[in-house]
């Protein structure tokens, strides 16, 4: 029997009809796997397109919003970006004011060479350049632009309008190069100090040259001592006195006496340096630190000062004033003789010359000479400036030149050794070189004792006796006791001295209970006016203009007026007496 048995056929069924029926369902499954083949991939493709979306959105949300580099507190924000960094350091005063400063900039130069070779018209092209910089002269500029040189500079530091206009122009052979240029926001107010660069922004003067290195070197701006308010101040106040005496110029420092710092340094005639003038002219000189000069009677504050640090006197000794003194052929006079003995008080209230010179005899030439080193008159200071003189001393040293240096004639030194060194007699007696960088908060402070601390008692005594009773009372501000001591020295000149060519100067210090601060106003050649009766003597002159320096300064320098109490009932009614020795109607 066979196993395959015959196929039983259904009525109204055929075999065709079996074969269309699986096609059909054949076809029917493979249009289903089509058709979620092509949802899969739709999906896939979405997914795909949602997380790239998704990622763009949060990198975009990463970068706008959220700040991975948050400031660190008390952050600083740059000077500059990286592409305008300058070669030179900023300079400073000690608030942070400043005072120099660089700007990028551009010089037009020429290629002489290229111009040939381009078949320029030189004298066309130069007659466009000067149309649009006016400055260059025509015919010089024809003969740069001939030359056979292979590089001529036309003009430096041009501005952005110039810069554009002679791009403008299309001229081949004419290049530009980026540089920098030095500025000085305040012009001459601190011309001396701060000094002056070339054409080739290289430091020629003052702090630019002695730190032309190192401010190439350092990013971090250069602190300086000064304070420009004080040095305005002092600045406007010498101005005002050298036009009201018709003088030839004039002097202002502001000494701290506590650190050797320099708030103040004017001298004048002064200059622009963003349009300095050649390096003879006059004004390029600085009187402060490079003028020797005999300073006068204001010495004789070191001479009272030898003569009690060595016990040779007290504050209560005396000394024959009533004869002029005569020695190896010359008479030493007092100018208002009172002809009699004078203690030491009194031959430094009314400036006796002869009680001057017969201290320094006791004392003796060797000691004189001794000391005078020790307080800084016989060698420059080492001030950071490149213009800073030493001081003319008298070679050899004999007994007539220990009378004349009594009273300040005989050994010149500048007026920065003289405040330097009656910063010395008032501070307790330590000697602080004196500087022109500010002093960071901690900084150990170099110092040299040069006094006993009563020698600097008694000298703060008898300067504040000179102001109350003597040559300085018009230096005199109420409530800041003032001290001081005024000098009216005879120039030099041929055949001898011009007796109505005088240096008259004044040196202080403030407050004199604790000195703070030494000033000095030294005025060269004041004329006679109607003001000062026709005098034109220490007193009449600088003395005021250093009480007015004072009045201005000691309450921007946070020190404030010591009154004493209104007196009680039945004393003189409305009137106070101020620390400053002077009385003053009372305010109600």
């Amino acid at each position: 029997m066979s196993i395959f048995a015959p196929r039983r056929h259904t009525p109204g069924f055929h075999a065709g009809d079996d074969l269309q029926a699986g096609a059909a369902l054949r076809l029917d499954g493979v249009r289903m796997q089509a058709i979620e083949t092509g949802r899969s991939r739709l999906v896939i493709t979405a997914l795909v397109f949602l997380l790239a979306f998704g990622a763009v959105g949060a990198r975009m949300v990463d970068v706008a919003v959220i700040d991975r580099n948050p400031p660190k507190p008390h952050a600083q924000p740059q000077a500059r970006t990286d592409e305008l960094k300058m070669e030179r350091a900023d300079i400073s005063d000690r608030t942070g004011v400043l005072l120099a400063s660089s700007l990028p900039t551009v010089s037009l130069f020429a290629r002489p060479e290229d111009l040939k070779a381009a078949k320029v018209d030189i004298e066309s092209a130069a007659i466009r350049l000067v149309a649009v910089l006016p400055e260059l002269d025509l015919e010089e500029t024809i003969e740069r632009l001939s030359s056979g040189r292979q590089f001529v500079y036309l003009k430096r530091n041009l501005t952005p309008r110039q810069h554009y206009d002679v791009n403008n122009l299309g001229i081949p052979g004419l290049l530009f190069q980026k540089g920098e240029r030095r500025i000085y926001p305040h012009g001459p107010l601190a011309s001396h100090a701060v000094g002056v660069t070339d054409v080739d922004n290289k430091g020629v003067a003052g702090i630019e040259k002695r730190f032309e290195n190192a401010m190439r070197e350092s990013r971090e701006p250069l602190a300086l001592s000064m304070d420009i308010r004080v040095q305005t101040i002092v600045r406007n106040e010498l101005a005002r006195s050298v036009e009201e005496f018709s003088a030839v110029g004039g002097t202002g420092m502001v000494m701290d006496v506590r650190t050797g710092e320099l708030l103040a340094m004017v001298s004048l005639p002064d200059f622009d340096p963003n349009d300095p003038p050649p390096p003879t002219d006059p004004s390029m000189f600085n009187r402060a630190t490079k003028g020797a000069y005999e300073m006068g009677s204001t010495f004789k504050l070191f001479n009272t000062a030898m003569a009690l640090d060595l016990g040779k006197a007290n504050i209560n000794s005396s000394f024959d004033a009533s004869k002029p003194l005569v020695f190896g052929g010359h008479t030493i006079h007092d100018d208002h003789a009172l002809n009699r003995w004078m203690t030491v008080s009194e031959i430094l209230i009314h400036s006796s010359n002869i009680g001057s010179a017969r201290m320094a005899l006791d004392a003796g030439t060797e000691a004189q000479r001794a000391f005078m080193s020790r307080i800084g008159m016989l060698q420059a200071p080492p001030l950071e400036l490149p213009e800073v003189a030493g001081p003319l001393i008298p070679s050899p040293w004999r007994e007539i030149n220990t009378i004349t240096i009594a009273f300040g004639h005989g050994l010149s030194v500048t007026p920065l050794q003289l405040l330097a060194g009656t910063a010395a007699l008032v501070n307790g007696g330590e000697y602080h070189a004196p500087t022109l960088l500010a002093r960071a908060p901690g900084d150990a402070i170099p110092a040299i004792r040069v006094l006993k601390p009563k020698t600097s008692e008694n000298m703060r005594q008898l300067m504040r006796m000179v102001v109350t009773d003597g040559t300085g009372k018009k230096a005199d501000v109420p409530g800041y006791e003032v001290g001081g001591k005024t000098g009216t020295a005879e120039k030099a000149g041929a055949g001898g001295y011009r007796k109505k060519a005088v240096l008259s100067s004044f040196i202080a210090a403030f407050p004199m209970d604790a000195p703070r601060y030494a000033v000095l106003m030294m005025i060269d050649e004041p004329q006679a006016t109607k003001q000062t009766f026709g005098f034109i003597t220490a007193g009449w002159t600088a003395a005021p203009a250093a009480g007015r320096v004072i009045a201005q300064i000691a309450p921007l320098l946070g020190l404030m007026p010591k009154t004493l109490p209104i007196p009680p009932s039945g004393a003189s009614k409305g009137i106070a007496r101020t620390g400053g020795g002077r009385e003053v109607a009372a305010v109600e």
